[in-house]
Formats: C-alpha cells, structure tokens, sequence
C-alpha cells in the first residue's frame, strides 16, 4: 500500500476535459514517431548545453532491479542512514520505544514517513556544504508498522486516542543541525535550532485572502486566524530568502463524520473527497478532526506553509493566497524582473498544476522585505494546448467565471475552493501532478505526473495522450526569455514532452525516451525531482513495485545534450518503500534521500513486517529514514 491509494483519489472533479483524441494524433502520432518528427517534442526546438557548464557525464554503473529488504547503490558509492522515525533529536532525549510511543516522546523524535528534503547551509545566505539545516516533511503514517496487533483493516477502530495523539506528533516538519566532519554527517545534538513543527501541537499563523474569513472560523479559533497543525506533509520547496515551504496534501484521510446531510460546504467537501469516512481515526477522539462539530475545519488544511528554519522562535505561517488543494509541492522560480513564481501540483487523478506569481520583486539584501511576499500576487492554473502552447489562467476574484453567480463573493471563496474555480476557467486535468520543479539555469519547468490509470481513451487530452496511463511521464514547460533571463510571470509559454515512462520494447506502454534508455534504466510512477550543481535531473519514483513489479528506485538524466533525457538508474529501495525529497549539498558531493514507509505491502504488519530495513533487529520495525549518500572518493554524485 502505497500513499496514492484508492481512498487518496476520492475528488470528484467533473471536468474530464474534452475528448481531443484528433488533437492528440496531431500532436502524438505513430507516424511522425517513425518520421522522427516527434523530436520537436522532447527538444522544444532543440536545447543547447547549459550555458557555462562543463562537466562529466554520468558516469556511475546502473544499480539492477531488485525487490528484496534493502537499498542498493552503485560500487563507489555510500548511503548512511543519517536520522530515523523515533531517533531523539537532541542529546538526554526520550529514546524509540517500538510500539509503545508516547506523543510526548515522537513530539522530541524524528517523525514518521519522511518526504521532503532541504538542506539550508549555515550560516543563511552561505554556501557551505558542511553545516547545514536539514528541514525534512513528515507525511503520513503507517499504523499497521507502528503498532502491534494493528492492521489496515482494524486500524481505524481499533487505534486508541493516546495512539493517534501519537500520531499527530509524528507529522508535520523537522529541522534539525547537522554537521559534516572525517567521520561523516551527524545530528548537532544541542543546536538552538532544533524543532519540530507537527499536527499535535504547532501554532501557525492564517495570512492572505482566506485569513479571517468566515469559513475558516471554528469554536477553538473564533478568529480564523491561528492554527493548529499542519498534516499530511508531502513534498514542498524552498524560497529564495531562505524559508521553508511545506505542502499539505490529503487532507480527506482525517475528517470523520455525515458529509452527505447537506450544509454549505457539502459541495466544497465532495470536490476535495471528503466524504466523512476517513483512513485516520482522529475524529472518533478528537473534536475538531469531526465535521460534525468542526464543520469548518478541512478549509483550514490543504495550503502551503512557510517555515523560517534559521528562527526557532518564529511562527509557520499558512499562505493562502496559494490556494487550497492537495498540494505535492511549492518550489520557487526568480523571474527576470525579481518577482517569485510558486509552482504546485494538485497530486490527484484529473487534477491541475498551478503557480503563483508575487506582486512585487524578491529583495535580494534580505530582511523583513521578503517576509509576507507570498501573501500579495495572483494564482494561476495550467491549460496545456494542441499546438505546443499552453496559457496560465489567473484565478481571480471578478474576473470571468469567478463571480458571484457562480458561488464565489470574494477571493478567499476562491482560494479555499480553487479546485472549483480552476474547473470554470478549464484547465487541463492531469495524469496525478506531483512534483513541478524549474530548472535553476534554464528555467525550463518539469511537471511530474506519475500516472493515471483511470484515464479513459476518450479523456486524453494534449498533454496527457494515453489513456490509460500505467507509467506516467513528464512534462517540460519553457518560458520566454527577456533579456536572456526566463520569465516566469509569463501567462503564455511552450510544452512538450520531457518523457513518456514505460518500457520502450514493450509497444503497449506507449514510452518515449529521447534517446535509447538500458533495460534497468527505464521508469514508472516518476515522483520527485530535483537537479544537481550540474544541471542534471534527478527523478525518484512511487509506486514501480505495483507497476513494473521492482522496488522504486532514483534515476539520473541530462537535460540536454546527445543524453537528455536518457534515464540511468542510480538507487533501488527496500520492498515497500517509496524514494523522495532528493537535495544536494552546494558542492554536489552528498545527496540526501529521504526513504518513506519501507515494508508497506500487502500483509506486512509490526509483528511481521516484509523488511525490518534499516535496522534489521528483532523487534525492530521497518523505520523510515533520511540517507546520505556519498562518494567513497570523496567526488560529486553522479559524475
């Protein structure tokens, strides 16, 4: 069982899009496959090598398939675990106690389901690769490895309420210190920057559009202004002064309670799949997790939040005018006049990728001129065109659709129900958009979508051409330049395809590759990206197991050249697991990677799990956990 299960994909989003199956023909045939016309595609009219790069090309032996209890890298190379679900994050602090934990004790301990990765060096505004903030996501939890005697079919009756208080605590955010020396990173034990920031217990400030309002509002915070938690942390990004943001994303798994008696946010709740029989069982033990009595409390989930990881005493803050959904990611983009670009993708079937752009320029002297720049901007959402152009639509209060007559008074409405507003504007449903990332040179913009199995033949659209689509693929967004530079507050830019995932020798998968990809080198369920020092993507699966039948792994590729797009496979994971938050160090010599829920299979439990990865000790369960990984020569990852 992996985190995009059946009940994750419980939206109901009545734009299927129109059947456009002579558009996508035009746009993806066989015949221009074979007439190599089909290079325009994954060129964009051909990329040349990234401007003042000079480097190796990837140079490591492919790591071969595997679905065994453990990781597997390339003959050179090392990964440590660096810090695991339940290690005590500062020195004297409550040891992991399997299956017995205390919220109290996981409130002072690593979390569970680690997702995202930054590394923010020290001191803030450096470049060291030596001392650093790791800020990692806590997403989820797996109770059926938490708990003895838990399984997936009894854990929502049979959790208590000191179990999922336990819970809470284990999601959310950590930042922790950390150092490296000879010996190799390690935790700083005392440092002042230490937290966590969980579901259980954080304060976190209501700033933008939705802040105040009256659906925000609950008997706990009569205000709509401060609160309580953040939860199903997945992926996130990073800003350009130096914060944090982490994502919120599958917030039906937590609401108990009649959502089918009608009410005002009744509609609101079927778009964003909640439907009142959750996976987690907070609700049965905790009021405001009960719609019933908490009616307002799902509009206060699904946002993105900033987190200062440089200042322990500063609050998160929810940044609304981002908009409400499930989101996967929020990474920034500097355009070529100084403003900010948020990209996000909505990570469910048939959903939509959205960015938003600042009103005003980033300060790149720092200081308190950067603090509320995400609160002051507009929010757009994705239409992917026939002819290799597509449009940001602006979600805005007033304009076109967004009135009044359709439901929405002012733009919080919109925020808090921007799945619905982005279904007026017709944006393009999408195969599950996970990670968006643009790339730090070229500004080229990669939209990750790991697959759509539910995609009917006559619901392809332009970008998303198979249907349905087992293997996912990507998408390359190019905006213009000015001056040289990328503009990211463009509304207009070109997209095709960066790759189509699947095997390429076997013609039902329907994958496409730039250039020929090794019998180990091909992917399934692309998930998280990132790029090295070098330029070069690096792409980390979820859900290959289910798919292809080996574990999920972490892929390498160029993004341009005589290789772009030629992917090599670097990482296998433990069975059960699912790769994440790829960082690297500013030198490109340690990359960090987070291995999430490792042993969650069908039938795996805490009294018998399929891998007791990373410890391998009796009584021990599976533990989810960071990595670092190095080069035994000491060199840069990769090359």
């Amino acid at each position: 069982m992996h985190e995009h299960d059946d009940d994750d994909d419980v939206g109901v989003n009545p734009s299927t899009g129109t059947p456009l199956a002579a558009l996508i023909e035009a746009r993806l045939s066989r015949r221009d496959l074979l007439k190599g016309a089909m290079a325009g595609l994954f060129t964009l009219g051909g990329c040349a090598s990234l401007p003042g790069t000079a480097r190796p090309p990837l140079a490591f032996a492919e790591v071969p398939r595997s679905l065994d209890e453990t990781h597997h890298l390339p003959p050179g190379y090392s990964g440590r675990v660096l810090v695991r679900w339940g290690d005590p994050l500062r020195a004297g602090g409550p040891a992991f106690r399997p299956g017995a934990q205390t919220a109290d004790e996981q409130e002072a301990q690593f979390g569970m389901d680690n997702d995202f990765i930054a590394y923010m060096p020290l001191p803030r505004g450096s470049r060291s690769s030596t001392s650093g903030l790791l800020c990692v996501n806590h997403e989820r939890n797996s109770p059926q490895l938490a708990w003895p005697g838990i399984t997936v079919d009894n854990a929502f009756d049979r959790m208590t309420r000191e179990q999922c208080e336990a819970e809470m605590a284990s999601q959310g955010h950590t930042i922790v210190e950390i150092r490296r020396t000879a010996a190799g990173w390690s935790i700083v034990p005392d440092s002042r920057y230490t937290r966590r920031v969980t579901a259980r217990s954080a304060r976190i400030r209501v700033s933008g559009p939705a802040a105040g309002h009256e659906r925000m509002r609950t008997k706990a915070d009569p205000a709509g202004t401060t609160i309580i938690g953040t939860l199903n942390n997945c992926a996130g990004g990073t800003t350009p002064w130096g914060t944090v943001l982490t994502a919120e994303e599958n917030l039906q798994n937590y609401f108990l309670g009649d959502a089918g008696k009608g009410g005002r946010e009744a509609a609101a709740w079927k778009r964003y799949g909640i439907t009142g029989r959750p996976r987690y069982a907070w609700g049965r033990h905790f009021e405001r997790f009960n719609l019933d009595r908490e009616p307002n409390e799902p509009n206060r989930f699904g946002w993105i939040v900033e987190i200062d990881p440089y200042d322990p005493s500063s609050m998160p803050v929810k940044r609304t005018a981002l908009g409400r959904c499930k989101h996967e990611c929020a990474t920034s983009a500097v355009s070529h006049d100084g403003r900010v670009a948020i990209y996000s993708g909505d990570d469910e079937r048939m959903e939509y990728v959205y960015k938003f752009v600042t009103r005003r320029a980033y300060d790149a002297r720092g200081g308190a001129a950067n603090r509320d720049l995400l609160d002051d901007g507009t929010l757009y959402v994705a239409r992917f065109d026939a002819n290799g152009r597509m449009r940001w639509l602006p979600l805005v209060f007033g304009e076109g659709p967004l009135t009044a007559a359709n439901g929405f008074a002012s733009q919080a409405d919109v925020v808090i129900e921007a799945r619905r507003a982005a279904d007026l504007l017709g944006a393009t449903p999408m195969d599950r958009p996970e990670d968006v990332e643009a790339h730090p040179v070229t500004g080229r913009v990669y939209v990750v979508l790991t697959y759509n199995e539910r995609r009917k033949p006559d619901e392809r659209n332009p970008a998303n051409p198979r249907g349905p689509n087992r293997h996912g693929h990507i998408v390359e967004i190019v905006p213009p330049l000015v001056d040289g530079r990328p503009d990211h507050t463009a509304t207009e830019c070109e997209w095709g395809f960066f790759l189509l995932g699947g095997n390429p020798k076997d013609a039902a998968h329907g994958a496409q590759y730039a250039g020929p990809v090794s019998d180990t080198g091909w992917l399934a369920a692309p998930d998280n990206v990132a790029f090295d020092p070098s330029g070069r993507i690096w792409i980390a699966t979820d859900g290959q197991d289910d798919i292809a039948g080996f574990a999920d792994a972490l892929y390498a590729a160029e993004v341009d050249g005589p290789a772009r797009g030629v992917t090599r496979c670097f990482l296998t994971g433990p069975r059960g697991s699912e790769n994440c938050g790829p960082a690297f160090t500013p030198d490109g010599r340690t990359l960090f990677l987070a291995i999430q829920h490792p042993g969650e299979e069908k039938d795996s439990t805490y009294d018998k799990p399929s891998t007791r990865w990373p410890d391998f000790a009796s009584g021990m369960p599976p533990r989810p956990a960071v990595l670092a990984i190095t080069r035994d020569d000491g060199g840069e990852i990769g090359g």
